[in-house]
């Protein structure tokens, strides 16, 4: 296209979600109870295992930081859409559109697959675990974790950040979806597709390999355990964690790598399940199923109770000392008077 048929574009539209004006106020009321429940959970998760010294584990360390990247990755999003939804406002300035792209983190993609790797030596290697799974390396793979997402991430704002648009400024998703910002663009958008196939591969495929490899693994251990006892904690264990996993990496697979075989309602639909739906199956799966989260959370709640307790019994004695420190009786002058003249 030629220069004089571009123009600027300061900012885009962004449709939102294929419903009807009037079903509007029940998917605003609808989203805005599972964003709070999504944040609210999360960052519950994240305090009771800062808090609880039980909870100091391999496992729970990466769950914390699952919960604190499904707080940020709902952030992202969501507050947006349902601030469209009511105030009609569809407009994104092109630098907020450039920063939701880049906050937009594949970060949980290495976490569940770190997270499968230590199920993997949990059952495979138990009595390596404590070697194998130590501090340091449980540090390592979520830095490496933050370093990757981050890369990419940049990778992509820069790549996107130098491409023209045209007048066509409308985006039919509820967020600046990468592949539909690559259509409305006037420049040419190989070296973007050919950083998006890199990234599929690597931050997706790879992973995904990866923890189909692990819980391979883990099936051929639980078919050697003699127990039925056994094969039931081993599935009670990784049949919440795979069905997130295969919620999450499903619907990914099918928005990005089969996007032609999806109607843009179905892709949104599609976007909206790993988004917004995902986080927050993620804290009620992996924890509030989990004893040694509940008996977490009885304690927490146990020591707010006592604390409450206790600061009303301290509150009610300094109010009774005051009050009776500021006591003065009023004394009749005459009731200090003998009654009888002597």
């Amino acid at each position: 296209m030629r220069r004089e048929n571009q123009s600027s574009v300061s900012e885009f539209l962004l449709l939102g979600l294929p419903i009807r004006p009037e079903q509007q106020g029940v998917f605003f009321a609808l989203f805005l109870g599972v964003y709070l429940t999504t944040v609210l959970g999360n960052l519950l998760i994240f305090l009771l295992i800062r808090l609880d010294s039980r909870l100091h584990t391999p496992m729970y360390f990466f769950l914390s930081h699952l919960a604190r990247t499904d707080v940020s990755f709902s952030s992202v999003t969501v507050p947006k859409m349902l601030m469209s939804m009511q105030t009609q406002d569809q407009s994104i300035p092109h630098a907020g559109c450039i920063a939701q792209m880049y906050f937009f983190s594949d970060l949980e993609d290495f976490l569940l697959t770190s997270m499968t790797y230590d199920q993997y030596v949990a059952i495979c290697h138990p009595l390596h675990y404590i070697t194998i799974m130590r501090q340091g390396l449980c540090t390592l793979l979520v830095t490496v974790s933050w370093i990757l997402s981050c890369s990419n991430d940049l990778c992509h704002t820069l790549l996107l950040s130098q491409l023209s648009f045209c007048a066509d400024n409308t985006i039919s998703h509820f967020f600046c979806d990468l592949a539909v910002l690559l259509k409305l663009s006037c420049s040419d958008t190989s070296l973007n597709e050919l950083a998006v196939f890199m990234a599929g591969v690597a931050v997706i495929i790879l992973p995904l390999i990866g923890i189909l490899i692990s819980y391979g693994c883990i099936g051929a251990t639980m078919l050697k355990v003699p127990s039925t006892k056994g094969i039931c904690k081993v599935l009670s264990t990784c049949g919440s964690h795979l069905s997130v996993v295969s919620l999450y990496y499903g619907t990914i697979i099918a928005r990005y790598f089969f996007p032609s075989s999806s109607t843009s309602s179905d892709n949104i639909i599609a976007s909206a399940m790993y988004t917004v739906v995902t986080p927050l199956l993620n804290h009620f799966i992996h924890s509030l199923r989990n004893r040694e989260m509940k008996g977490a959370l009885e304690k927490l709640f146990h020591r707010a109770k006592s604390s409450l307790n206790d600061v009303a019994h301290r509150y009610n004695r300094h109010m009774y000392s005051h009050n009776l420190r500021s006591y003065t009786p009023i004394l009749n002058p005459a009731w200090n008077k003998c009654p009888i003249d002597i």
